[in-house]
């Protein structure tokens, strides 16, 4: 279903608030989603950036070219679509300034729950005059790019944070800034002295693979497997610092969606339940379906999902044999071999 603030991103071309921009000028998307459809006029080159792979993979299937990170500069227009971490929106905002010519126009569009309203109210703080409007239960906004946005990009720019002095995160990114208590319980029953090759399904910026490596240093590799572009990244510098030595491969992947065509020992996962704005406790069940696929005979699996999550059923249906390990007033850690 497409988000309503698709819509209202497009909706000042559609109704003449401004002229669309036209053949031989290049527009930058940031946050594209699929849905939208192009206004009259709208004839501009656009480079459509999105970094979670489900939203990429349906920007792909409209037929629209996408990346899942920026390239290029000198874009005459920036259309920015924001989603719920406010980090990461005026990250967007950022890049925008800095990959725009002067004088060019950006457009921005949230939902009240994606922090529209406190983004306007920001800008203004900082002298940014903007114009606005609310259609389809969002609200678009528009500003004109400064000849220099060096002062107007620092103030927006949130940067990596570092977690325990080890990890690099980024806004957006699952459990930025804190490792996250799931993961960190699941870290307690990690194989020790483990000599195969194991994958990490959803990895994230790496915690538990560093966790797993970090246990078993003669481990023979691990794959990392993760939907958000830049969350991989984060690990692949992580690991690199973390763990040198370590035999690794990196997978962009819709694990609920996608095949997985490697197979592995171990599997260690903290599976997501939402999936973009959508609380989704089945993106867990299908993440169980593909590990079962990825996993060779008598290959095991270990997870940790908060204590109400109904996966039990899923594991007794595709694994040999299943159970619990451990569990905690959040949390359950449990085990399935094949």
């Amino acid at each position: 279903m497409t988000r309503e603030a698709v819509k209202t991103l497009f909706h000042p071309f559609e109704t003449d608030v401004f002229l669309p921009p036209g053949e031989g000028e290049h527009v930058l998307f940031l946050g594209a989603e699929a849905g939208f459809r192009r206004p009259g006029g709208f004839n501009a080159a656009m480079e459509a950036v999105q970094g979670f792979r489900p939203l990429y993979n349906g920007l792909l299937r409209q037929g629209i070219d996408a990346r899942p990170a920026v390239e290029g500069d000198d874009f005459d227009m920036a259309l920015v679509l924001l989603g719920r971490h406010r980090g990461e929106n005026e990250n967007f905002i950022a890049e925008a300034l800095s990959r725009t010519k002067p004088g060019a126009t950006i457009v921005v569009a949230g939902a009240r729950e994606d922090g529209i309203q406190s983004l306007r109210k920001r800008l203004r703080s900082l002298d940014v005059e903007t114009e606005h409007l609310a259609k389809y239960h969002a609200q678009a906004l528009w500003f004109v790019r400064p000849s220099d946005p060096t002062a107007l990009m620092s103030a927006l720019r949130h940067p990596a944070a570092m977690v325990e002095e080890r990890f690099e995160t980024a806004p957006g990114m699952f459990s930025h800034g804190e490792i996250d208590p799931g993961s960190q319980f699941l870290a307690r029953y990690l194989p020790k002295d483990y000599r195969k090759q194991a994958a990490d399904f959803g990895a994230g910026w790496g915690y538990l693979s560093v966790a797993l490596a970090g246990q078993s240093p003669e481990i023979e590799g691990i794959d990392l497997y993760e939907a958000d572009h830049a969350a991989l990244d984060a690990a692949r510098r992580n690991i690199g610092r973390l763990c040198p030595g370590l035999r690794t491969r990196y997978h962009w992947l819709d694990l609920a969606r996608e095949e997985v065509k490697a197979r592995y020992d171990l599997i260690v996962m903290n599976p997501p339940f939402h999936e973009g704005h959508a609380a989704e406790p089945c993106l867990g069940q299908a993440m169980i379906r593909a590990a079962a696929s990825a996993l060779r005979a008598g290959g095991d699996l270990l997870l940790v999902a908060n204590r109400g999550l109904p996966y039990e059923p899923v594991l007794a249906e595709l694994f040999r044999t299943s159970g619990e390990t451990a569990r905690n007033a959040r949390y359950k850690v449990l085990w399935a071999r094949k």
